[in-house]
């Protein structure tokens, strides 16, 4: 695709960027269009015009170098612009800018080439006149330093769904409590907002911090605000209230026999017949789980002549059981037999399966190759070579998965194919995530990973953006 700027000023000469490609005739532009994606075209009227515009474009073109395209049209040459003007059926008298950005914003035009058909930066919302939107560390340091009204600071990535969400809550906020407080926006996802990120305790989109006389006091943490809500917590502002901790599983009123590192071998010669399911408190199918784990425990635990007991392990406390049984994911769940590990069940979730189990245990159906088992181009990744890897790569793109999720298997075979086409080039490299593997779940978290699979783009490791497209064209990435 291919975006066209009209210039009807005549202004200085001015150096241009050699990352702008120049275009003599429509030959030279269909070559272009041909070889490159994201190209947008400035035409100008004489050879000196355009200073301004073609030194932000120099900013822009050497921004989004390998990913966007930038091309300068001469009109001085009357024959060469008619030709273009009848290749692509354009009126004889210029037009101006005719796509929604501001011409005169460095970041708007990069966001645009980036995601042509993507929303518009939050900065150049009407409705959003009231946030100051903050771009570098520097002017955020600025603000605080000279801001004698609170401020409440939005700390939110573009592509946060509950930052999208409050936006407009935001924006209204501000402008409610416009000459009272300050209400400040700012995207800080690019990597080069670490520091900040971590200083201000940032993990997860968005963060809000509140300042005053460039102090951070506290955190706000109502996510399901109203923009009244805001400008009533402003006006008192209030730490926020420690919540009431989780009650350990193993704390519960429940017939599931609780194990520790401890206790776990004599139990299992104590009980010849045992189910174990090593979960981690965090881990959102344990949850679901447990419910039916304990009613199967009620069935099971409590008859003396039952087939077999149900007990439990909270790997992220007993973590000596977890590295010696190899529990790499949430929940397993193991057989043991006089004190023997049998089998790995990963198909007993519900009470009446386990039930039905342990009347007649038996080996389960051979395990499906994972899909990193599978012989294909694509390199799988963990928490200990992710950074390393994604270093030494021009264009990465990263699906992020979990092995039970339905879109991420129907998204494999086109993610493998694409991998395949690029398999020969040096730079190119499509990688997989498996966020339910060991430490990869803090990777998975710190990349902004809410949902499987996400696909994201990087430049030599650095993130440049998520990909929404349709999954069986990946291929068309680059």
């Amino acid at each position: 695709m291919f975006y066209q700027v009209w210039l009807l000023s005549a202004l200085d000469a001015v150096k241009v960027s050699p990352l702008i490609d120049k275009v003599g005739d429509h030959k030279d532009f269909k070559k272009l269009l041909r070889t490159r994606t994201n190209v947008l075209v400035l035409y100008t009227k004489t050879a000196t015009s355009g200073d301004s515009h073609l030194k932000l474009l120099s900013d822009v073109a050497q921004t989004v170098k390998g990913q966007g395209t930038i091309a300068w049209v001469n009109c001085g040459n009357v024959q060469k612009c008619d030709e273009l003007a009848a290749y692509f059926g354009i009126p004889d008298r210029f037009f101006s800018v005719s796509f929604c950005f501001h011409v005169s914003v460095l970041q708007s035009m990069v966001a645009f080439l980036k995601d042509p058909s993507g929303p518009p930066l939050w900065e150049e919302n009407p409705e959003a006149k009231d946030v100051v939107h903050i771009e570098t560390e520097k002017d955020f340091r600025k603000l605080l330093k000279k801001e004698e009204k609170p401020v409440l600071m939005m700390f939110y990535a573009p592509w946060c769904g509950v930052c999208k969400r409050m936006q407009p809550i935001f924006q209204k906020a501000a402008t409610e409590a416009k000459g009272q407080f300050v209400l400040a926006g700012m995207n800080v996802h690019p990597s080069e907002f670490d520091g900040l990120k971590q200083e201000y305790s940032v993990k997860g989109y968005p963060t809000f911090c509140y300042f005053e006389k460039g102090k951070f006091l506290f955190h706000y943490e109502n996510y399901g605000a109203t923009a009244k809500d805001i400008t009533d917590w402003l006006k008192n502002p209030q730490p926020p209230q420690p919540k009431t901790p989780e009650v350990p599983w193993s704390e519960m009123d429940s017939a599931v026999f609780h194990l520790t590192d401890d206790t776990f071998d004599s139990f299992l010669e104590d009980h010849p017949a045992a189910l174990v399911m090593f979960y981690a408190p965090w881990c959102g199918h344990c949850k679901k789980m447990k419910p039916e784990y304990d009613e199967a425990a009620e069935i099971l635990n409590k008859d003396a002549d039952g087939p077999g007991v149900l007990a439990a392990v909270d790997t992220t406390v007993h973590k000596a059981l977890g590295e010696r049984f190899k529990i790499s994911g949430f929940p397993t769940v193991k057989y043991f037999e006089k004190g023997e590990e049998r089998y790995t069940l990963p198909h007993l979730r519900t009470k009446n399966m386990i039930v039905e189990y342990m009347h007649n245990p038996q080996a389960p159906p051979p395990p499906e190759l994972s899909w990193e088992d599978k012989p294909s181009s694509v390199s799988h990744l963990g928490s200990e070579d992710f950074r390393e890897a994604l270093k030494k790569k021009k264009h990465a793109l990263v699906m992020f998965y979990a092995p039970w999720c339905p879109h991420c298997k129907n998204a494999v075979p086109h993610f493998t194919t694409a991998a395949e086409l690029f398999k020969e080039d040096r730079k190119i490299v499509y990688a997989a995530v498996d966020c339910t593997k060991g430490q990869n779940h803090e990777v998975c978290k710190q990349e902004g990973v809410e949902g499987y699979p996400t696909f994201n783009h990087y430049n030599y490791g650095k993130f440049v953006e998520r990909y929404n497209g349709d999954r069986g064209v990946m291929n068309q990435k680059w």
